[in-house]
């Protein structure tokens, strides 16, 4: 169970610790409970919380007991930004994104078996507590010149801004989830991101003031790009796990365009290949970098795990279409619409001339440049070779009634969309 640290330093998980030897001694003695939190500040997951999650599930199958804790409490507080005062967002909102996570952070773990993973709500502890006795038996326990030490904080009260006491209490409302789920779970290990060092050890020297207890954190790095950007931002918009917020379509092509340089590390991030697999993946990213093999087992292996194997083989058989290759007529008609919701094209009705059609779309001047690429075997229609030039579109061409594929030779595709 030790070795769990050799795994996670390997994979690029390990960032820092309270005490390396202490944590590794302790797991030698035998199983842990180990916990991480995820606060509902959106109605998804993303990929930040994607590397926690994986942790955790690195330590449930060494046979560690895990803790995944969605903070209904935590979520109506908000962690400090550096920046700015986050919007409070109301009750029923909180809830109603707890309910979202707690279901989204179920395929990652195993919630059966012998050693099962367990969802906890810190409001559970919390809303029952009154206000004075958190100051009495929370409060009292904290030391402010400490509290103004931590990154978040120090940063905020050096703005114009400041900081309000809601969210600089937020550090007590975590360390006090630490001592809940040591004093009920035995729970002795929180882990979390490098940023979130300050309000992790929070939870250390509460227990230990608090219960003379000994407790453990274990933080993962900061996973960026090779210009040190973080991962998991396009164009400003966070990948998230969630299907109706980032599509199985689009979450995969975003792993299946990460720089050769990157996949290696990526691989043994985000994905469970072995040593030599993912060597061999790092080979053929350097030696035969045309083939895209590594990020193509990355994108399927991480949109596997997140969205199910099912809605891989849709995104990998809709990728093969848009190269034109395959029958589009098995894309499922979610994956369809996702596929070609950026293709350039325009409304056609069914009924119209194929020729008028290709100029409609833009792949053609006109209809006369359009009856010669047809005419010269340069046109096809949902990837079948068109031969008849005066051919109209018919309803059963426009794919789940939604869309028919019009491409010029082999590069120029365009979505000929179905008004109706």
């Amino acid at each position: 169970m030790s070795n769990i640290l050799d795994e996670l330093q390997w994979r690029g998980l390990l960032a820092q610790t309270t005490d390396l030897d202490a944590l590794r001694t302790a797991l030698e003695k035998g199983p842990l409970t180990l916990y991480c939190g995820f606060d509902p500040t959106a109605p998804s997951l993303h990929f930040g919380n994607l590397v926690q999650l994986i942790v955790l599930r690195h330590f449930q199958r060494a046979g560690h007991r895990v803790l995944a804790l969605v903070g209904g409490s935590t979520g109506l507080i908000g962690d400090p930004r550096p920046t700015s005062e986050r919007v409070l967002k109301t009750a029923e909102l909180t809830a109603e994104y707890v309910d979202r996570i707690q279901r989204q952070v179920g395929p990652f773990l195993d919630f059966e078996g012998e050693n099962p993973a367990l969802i906890v709500n810190n409001l559970d502890w919390t809303a029952p507590m009154s206000a004075l006795d958190f100051l009495r038996d929370i409060g009292k326990h904290f030391r402010v010149n400490q509290m103004i030490k931590k990154d978040a904080i120090a940063a905020r009260l050096e703005s114009q801004e400041g900081i309000s006491y809601t969210e600089f209490s937020y550090q007590l409302l975590q360390g006090m989830d630490y001592l809940h789920l040591y004093r009920e779970y035995g729970c002795t290990l929180q882990t979390g991101g490098q940023d979130q060092w300050g309000n992790l050890t929070a939870g250390v020297d509460l227990i230990h003031r608090v219960e003379g207890g000994t407790a453990h954190v274990l933080t993962t790095p900061l996973v960026t790009d090779e210009n040190g950007e973080k991962y998991g931002k396009s164009a400003g918009n966070a990948v998230w796990l969630a299907a109706d917020m980032t599509s199985p379509y689009a979450f995969y092509q975003y792993w299946i365009n990460v720089a050769d340089s990157e996949t290696g590390k990526l691989l043994r991030i985000f994905t469970d290949r072995s040593q030599e697999q993912i060597a061999e993946l790092e080979r053929s990213a350097a030696d035969r970098p045309h083939l895209r093999e590594a990020q193509r087992t990355l994108a399927a292996d991480v949109t596997s795990l997140v969205h199910g194997p099912g809605a891989t083989a849709q995104v990998e058989a809709a990728s093969q279409v848009l190269f034109g290759k395959g029958d589009p007529g098995q894309v499922d008609a979610g994956t369809l619409s996702d596929a070609t919701g950026e293709l350039a094209g325009a409304e056609v009705a069914p009924g119209t001339p194929l020729v008028e059609a290709m100029v409609l779309v833009g792949l053609a001047e006109s209809k006369g440049a359009a009856r010669r690429l047809i005419g010269d075997g340069g046109v096809s229609l949902n990837n079948t070779k068109v031969e008849d030039v005066e051919r109209d579109l018919q309803s059963a061409d426009f794919l789940h009634g939604q869309v028919a594929l019009l491409r010029r030779g082999r590069k120029s595709l365009a979505a000929a969309r179905n008004p109706g």
